[in-house]
């Protein structure tokens, strides 16, 4: 799982993830992370090289969306 947090670490410093993390939900184990990426085969590919992905352990599901509005927090 540290390669996974690093893995994704590396795609937010490059611009690539706008936020990432676990999901809190106690009747399941899962992370979510917002992309902003070209297309969908850029999505596709970023997280078919996750570590986790590579080595069986994680599975990937993403679900395009329109951004309606965002906010990031303010910085003070």
């Amino acid at each position: 799982m540290q390669q996974h947090v690093g893995y994704f670490r590396g795609l937010f410093d490059q611009g690539k993830v706008l936020i990432f993390g676990p999901v809190l939900d106690p009747t399941d184990n899962f992370g979510m992370g917002v992309l902003e990426v070209d297309d969908l085969a850029e999505a596709e590919r970023c997280m078919a090289q996750d570590p986790t992905v590579l080595a069986g352990l994680n599975r990937i599901k993403i679900s395009p969306m329109v951004v309606g509005a965002a906010r990031g927090k303010a910085q003070g």
